[in-house]
């Protein structure tokens, strides 16, 4: 770690007193400060989460993660002819059926949908000593995983491939997931967020809290708050026996795959600039569209009727066509 920072300092042409300085802060300030960020990294916040109604003809299902757990998901067949196959992510904490306020007006257009309840979710089997967060960790990408290797497995599927739709937490395991797998075609994701632009914003917030030597802080440059972030992510990580990956770093290889990002301009939990920054770690084609005065999983209660259009208009464009995108191996 101290080679990491000499270099990091001594590529920004920092002075060697200067960088020496910032290695000895930075040992300082991970036994100081490092034991509070974790506490406050693996804090709840207040969501409103919505559970839906069981379905009358949805299929209820349940297919088999890689470490053997059930999972428990619902297919709704939309109307004949069928346009595409989309696959739901959850947000945190919500149950299967709450897919259906988002996806409804793509069932009457003609695509079906898949929604799933990772582990420790819902009626997912739950991981024994696992305790699942808002954050995106590894076990969550394994089950998207699972949730696209069922839907390979119908005998009903779809051989032009999927398209994905993901909320928030949903969003983001799907998109780990898909950045690997060529079969997802294309993908709508609303209030996503990566761990690492979420985390470095709040790291400075954090540190106000307990030091209040402003002027240091506003001196030191944002990758300086990232190493000190990721050695209090990894330490999390091994508490929790889990990995948190960053999508930031992959989300790149989504291309020349479409991807449609919605934020909401008042979520007060991942900030529209922390969106604004995963998404230009995303490669053309993609579109980012800030809902005016929606927060955090609220841009469908806000937009309405423009959010529908633009959900639909992005898969009519891009899965409902016979060809797929190329994937470069």
């Amino acid at each position: 770690m101290t080679l990491i920072l000499l270099g990091l300092a001594l590529m920004c042409s920092v002075p060697l007193a200067v960088t020496l300085w910032l290695v000895g802060l930075y040992f300082y300030l991970c036994r100081t400060y490092l034991p509070f960020m974790a506490r406050i990294f693996q804090e709840k916040p207040i969501f409103i989460i919505p559970r839906g109604q069981e379905v009358a003809n949805a299929e209820d299902v349940q297919f088999p993660t890689t470490d053997g757990l059930q999972l428990r998901g619902c297919y709704l067949h939309g109307q004949k002819p069928r346009r595409g196959v989309i696959l739901f992510g959850l947000e945190f904490g919500s149950n299967r059926w709450s897919c259906v306020p988002y996806c409804q007006h793509l069932l009457d257009a003609g695509y079906d949908v898949f929604a799933y309840e990772a582990r420790n979710q819902g009626d997912s089997d739950s991981l024994p000593g696992y305790e699942p967060l808002q954050w995106v960790t590894d076990y969550e990408v394994d089950d998207a995983r699972a949730a696209i290797k069922y839907l390979k497995s119908r005998p009903d599927r779809d051989p032009h491939g999927i398209g994905l739709y993901g909320i928030s937490k949903g969003a983001g395991a799907g998109l780990l997931a898909a950045v690997e797998d060529p079969s997802i075609r294309c993908c709508v994701t609303d209030g996503v967020f990566a761990t690492y632009t979420t985390l470095v914003p709040y790291m400075r917030h954090w540190f106000r809290i307990y030091n209040n030597q402003y002027k240091v802080q506003g001196l030191l440059p944002s990758w300086y708050y990232g190493r000190v972030g990721l050695e209090g992510l990894k330490q999390v990580a091994r508490e929790r026996n889990c990995h948190f990956p960053h999508l930031d770093r992959v989300l790149g290889k989504l291309a020349p795959r479409p991807l449609l990002m919605i934020h909401g301009e008042a979520d007060t939990y991942i900030k529209p600039e922390m969106a604004q920054a995963l998404f230009e770690c995303a490669r053309e084609p993609k579109e980012f569209w800030l809902v005016e005065g929606a927060k955090h999983n609220q841009n469908l209660a806000v937009a309405g009727e423009e959010y529908e259009r633009r959900v639909r208009a992005f898969f009519d464009a891009h899965l409902a066509t016979a060809t797929p995108t190329t994937v470069s191996a």
